[in-house]
């Protein structure tokens, strides 16, 4: 008895006319060199295709969004100033730059990237009008990472509003229950420009 396997001729063509993937899929059942037969196409193997073409998309996608971003707040000025905001860490003032992020993608990364940072802020602000400088719980070299989480900090009754100048501060002041921390859900995009003098 002759067995008779049908073969796939591999040209220059057919790796222009079809993807890589489709390709690849279309050798499923067909004997590789050695008698090694490939994976058949199954429904769940189908399945698992979907999903990585789906995460690998959102991959994709999220860090086109953060780069797209990132050019954009660059160009909305000519040193990227305009979105510059102080920010304390351990006592020490740096300034960071400050863009938020599209709801959609704000959604994805508080979803799918568990390195998020946090940046502390009052905008209710200090006594006197003073604005509330934001504190920040990483630099580089320090767990940093410049996509950042907004949590609020709100002062509880009988405890007047004040500066913190770290994220232990902050920590401290929420556990003695002198403020309230709320995160807000925004996500912004925060690189380290420098330290102030």
């Amino acid at each position: 008895m002759i067995l008779h396997t049908k073969l796939i001729p591999v040209t220059e063509e057919l790796f222009r006319e079809q993807s890589l993937l489709s390709f690849l899929s279309s050798l499923r059942g067909q004997p590789f060199p050695g008698g090694k037969m490939a994976e058949p196409l199954t429904k769940d193997n189908k399945r698992k295709d979907r999903i990585m073409k789906k995460q690998t998309l959102k991959f994709f996608g999220a860090a086109g969004l953060a780069l797209a971003l990132a050019a954009s707040a660059r160009a909305g000025s000519g040193n990227g100033a305009a979105s510059e905001i102080p920010a304390y860490y351990d006592g020490n003032l740096f300034a960071i730059q400050f863009v938020e992020f599209p709801p959609a993608a704000e959604k994805s990364l508080l979803q799918h990237n568990s390195q998020i940072n946090f940046i502390d802020q009052s905008d209710p602000g200090l006594p006197g009008g003073e604005p509330f400088i934001s504190v920040i719980d990483a630099i580089p070299g320090d767990g940093f990472n410049p996509v950042w989480e907004e949590v609020q900090i709100s002062f509880t009754s009988g405890n007047t509003p004040h500066q913190f100048f770290s994220d232990n501060e902050v920590l401290a002041a929420a556990a003695g229950g002198e403020i309230t921390l709320t995160p807000t859900g925004e996500v912004y995009w925060c690189p380290l420009v420098g330290q102030k003098p």
